[in-house]
């Protein structure tokens, strides 16, 4: 590096980078090169890099630092499993309810929710449905209402800061399904009132296809394949399908998608 207080300044990172926390090396790293002449940054981009592989920060280190803005602080990623059969039960219940909360800078999942419901209409799983979700009949027996798990879900909101009017997070499932269909759907049933954070959501299918250019008729399946990544766990597992959700996800944004609302205002 020719330019000599560029050089200071990189020097000043390099020594300092083992004790700098590693959420922060990124914000260090843009305020070293907002600094920097035009002309140093070439050199420096490359001696940084090799400066945080050194100190084991490697590629993931790289991908958080070029990592475009989200606008949301958290994405609450969650799948549903009901009660179904052929042809198909009505109503059909939630009997298992999971949710990731996903980092909106890094895509890392952060905290877990997950739970399953007792179903109270048809509380005896038919076998379509055990093969279908792989949930068995004593898993959901005596598990908590949908109710009882409506209120512990708003608990773990409140726990994990995600009720913070200045915290922004938004859910995001695999289709309109979960949040226009099923959540809202039961609830009416059942008389119980519907949380405001349950009435805006992405829904991954258009996010895909918007930044893709394609529809993934067969779901996670296909997005998987177009983005070359492993299936996670078990097909219609609610957890399992939750992973899979955060890590195309994941893969989008580090791809540069910035992900928005696609569900329409009730």
């Amino acid at each position: 590096v020719s330019d000599a207080s560029g050089c200071s300044m990189i020097v000043l990172l390099h020594t300092g980078a083992a004790k700098i926390p590693q959420n922060l090396l990124p914000r260090a790293r843009q305020a070293v090169c907002s600094l920097l002449p035009a002309g140093v940054l070439k050199g420096y981009r490359s001696i940084v890099s090799r400066k945080l592989a050194s100190h084991g920060f490697g590629a993931s280190m790289a991908a958080m630092s070029s990592f475009p803005p989200q606008r949301y602080h958290y994405f609450l990623v969650l799948d549903f499993e009901a009660t179904c059969d052929k042809p198909q039960i009505h109503p059909q219940e939630i009997i298992e309810f999971p949710i990731l909360k996903l980092n909106g800078r890094t895509m890392e999942i952060e905290s877990t929710f997950h739970m399953y419901v007792q179903p109270v209409v048809h509380p005896q799983l038919t076998p379509f449905c055990t093969e279908l979700t792989g949930i068995i009949q004593g898993m959901v027996d005596g598990q908590p209402s949908l109710q009882q798990v409506l209120e512990r879900v708003d608990e773990w909101m409140a726990k994990e800061g995600l009720l913070d009017p200045s915290v922004k997070s938004i859910f995001v499932t695999c289709g309109d399904w979960d949040l226009k269909v099923m959540l809202p759907g039961q609830c009416q049933y059942l008389g119980l009132p519907v949380a405001d954070y349950f009435k805006q959501w992405i829904n991954l299918k258009k996010a895909y296809s918007f930044a893709m250019g394609s529809w993934p008729k067969n779901g996670l399946l296909d997005m998987n394949k177009g983005l070359n990544l492993q299936h996670i766990g078990r097909p219609h597992s609610g957890i399992d399908d939750c992973k899979n959700i955060a890590n195309i996800m994941k893969t989008l944004a580090h791809r540069g998608f910035i992900f928005k609302q696609t569900s329409k205002p009730f």
